[in-house]
C-alpha cells in the first residue's frame, strides 16, 4: 500500500559526514568488536503488532473523514498523507521502539539493526520484536537507493540530513527522487545534540518526536496514554534523585570492544541518548575539564586521562549486547587487572557500568532509565508498570 504523500521540503544543511560511533562508517560496533558488526544477539519472535479491530478503533474516523491529513516534521516541512501508512523504514531503534510503542508493525529496515536493542522487550509482558528480520540499510558501499524502491515502504522516518551527511553517496537530488518516486521523508536526527550540520532547524525532545509520529500514523491515543505514564515515571525518578551534594560525578565514553586501551568522551547535552542522565541530574565529570567532546573533536582518551578526573561512576556505551554479568567479567574484569584502570576510585568501588544505548524510544526510556537509577543511586524499588506498558502497546488505554 503506497501513502501517495505529497512532501514540500526545506533546504537541507550539506555537510561532509565523518566516522563516529554514532553510525557505522569507520565507527565502533555494539557488540565486543572495534567494527560496525552486525551480528544479532538472541531475537525474540513475535511482534507487538496491534489487532485490525484496534487499528480500525484508533484511525477509522480520521481516515475516512479527515484524509488527505498533514503532519510537520523539521527539517522536511508539512508532509500530507493520502492514507494512513502501513509500511516503514526508521533510521534507528529511537523511531523503532516509537512503533512498538504505537502498536505497528517493526519497521522494514533501520540503520544498524544491531544497535536496535530489542532485548529490553523482555520485561514488557507480551512484546518481542524479532530483530534478524529487520533489514541493515548501512552496507559496504553505504546506503542504497535500490533498497528503499525494494522495500516500497509508505513513509521513509529518516532525517534526510542523517542520510546525506553520513552516507557520502546522498545527496538532496536522491532525497527527492526517493520522496517522489517512492515515499516521503519524515523524521529528525534527534539522539545527539552534536551534529553541526543540525543547528540550523529544531531538535525535538523524545516525546515531542513521539507525537509527531503518532500523528502521522493516527495512534494519538496509545500516544497520550504514553505520555501520562511517561508523567508518572518522571515524578517517580524524581522522588529518588538526592539532593545536590550527593549526586555522583559521572563519565560516558564509547569503548570499542572488551579490553578498551582508548575511547570516545560523551559529555551530557541535549540529545535523547542522554536523556535518562539528565533526568537523574547526575554531574558531568568531563563537563569542568580539558576533554572535548567526540562530536566536536573525534577526541580519543586512554586510562591516564581517565585517571586524572577519577570520576565516582564510568559508563561505557557500546556494550548493550552484553549482558551485566557478560560486561562484568569482559570489561570490567579487565580494567580491574590493569596497571593503570586499576587505579581508578569507580573500578575499586565497583561503580563500571553499560552506559546504555544511543538510541532510545518511550519503552526503551523507561527501561534503561530505571537501571540507571540502580547504578548511580542503589535504587531497587520498581519505577513503572510493565503491565500497563503492555497494555496500551495492544491497544487498551
Amino acid at each position: 500500500m503506497r501513502s501517495g504523500a505529497a512532501l514540500t521540503t526545506i533546504g537541507l544543511a550539506g555537510c561532509t559526514g565523518e566516522d563516529s560511533p554514532e553510525t557505522s562508517t569507520g565507527g565502533r560496533g555494539d557488540g565486543t568488536s572495534g567494527t560496525p558488526t552486525d551480528t544479532p544477539t538472541a531475537t525474540n519472535t513475535a511482534t507487538p503488532t496491534a489487532s485490525e479491530t484496534e487499528t480500525v478503533t484508533e484511525t477509522a474516523t480520521a481516515t475516512a473523514s479527515e484524509t488527505p491529513y498533514s503532519v510537520s516534521m523539521e527539517p522536511v516541512g508539512e508532509v500530507t498523507f493520502e492514507s494512513v501508512p502501513e509500511t516503514w523504514v526508521a533510521n534507528n531503534g529511537s523511531w523503532a521502539d516509537m512503533g512498538v510503542a504505537l502498536g505497528l508493525e517493526p519497521p522494514e529496515g533501520v540503520w544498524l539493526p544491531s544497535r536496535y536493542h530489542t532485548q529490553y522487550y523482555d520485561e514488557i509482558p507480551g512484546v518481542s520484536v524479532e530483530r534478524e528480520e529487520i533489514a541493515k540499510l548501512w552496507g559496504d558501499s553505504g546506503v542504497g537507493k535500490e533498497q528503499f524502491y525494494e522495500f516500497e515502504a509508505d513513509v521513509h522516518v529518516i532525517d534526510p540530513n542523517f542520510l546525506i551527511n553520513r552516507s557520502k553517496s546522498w545527496e538532496q537530488g536522491d532525497i527527492d527522487e526517493i520522496s517522489e518516486g517512492v515515499a516521503p521523508f519524515f523524521g529528525n536526527s534527534i539522539f545527539s545534540g552534536g551534529y553541526e550540520w543540525h543547528d540550523e532547524y529544531e531538535y525535538y525532545s523524545l516525546y515531542e518526536a513521539f507525537e509527531k509520529l503518532a500523528q502521522a500514523f493516527r495512534r494519538t491515543e496509545r500516544y497520550a496514554a504514553f505520555e501520562s505514564l511517561h508523567e508518572e515515571f518522571q515524578s517517580n525518578v524524581a522522588d529518588v534523585v538526592p539532593s545536590e551534594g550527593e549526586r555522583p560525578s559521572v563519565a560516558i565514553f564509547w569503548a570499542g570492544g572488551n579490553e578498551p586501551e582508548e575511547f570516545s568522551p560523551y559529555l551530557i547535552h541535549e540529545g535523547t541518548s542522554f536523556k535518562q542522565w539528565r533526568d537523574l541530574e547526575v554531574r558531568d565529570a568531563l563537563a569542568n575539564t580539558d576533554v572535548k567532546d567526540f562530536h566536536s573533536s573525534r577526541a580519543r582518551v586512554g586510562f591516564e586521562t581517565l585517571l586524572e578526573i577519577d570520576p565516582q561512576i564510568v559508563l561505557f556505551r557500546g556494550h548493550e549486547n552484553q549482558t551485566r554479568e557478560e560486561f562484568q567479567s569482559t570489561v570490567v574484569a579487565y580494567m580491574e587487572d590493569h596497571d593503570v584502570a586499576s587505579g581508578l576510585a569507580a573500578v575499586q568501588n565497583g561503580d563500571v557500568y553499560r552506559g546504555g544505548p544511543l538510541y532510545q524510544g518511550p519503552i526503551t526510556n523507561l527501561v534503561v532509565t530505571e537501571r540507571a537509577t540502580k547504578q548511580v543511586y542503589d535504587v531497587e524499588e520498581t519505577l513503572f508498570d510493565r503491565e500497563r506498558v503492555s497494555d496500551i502497546v495492544h491497544g487498551d488505554f
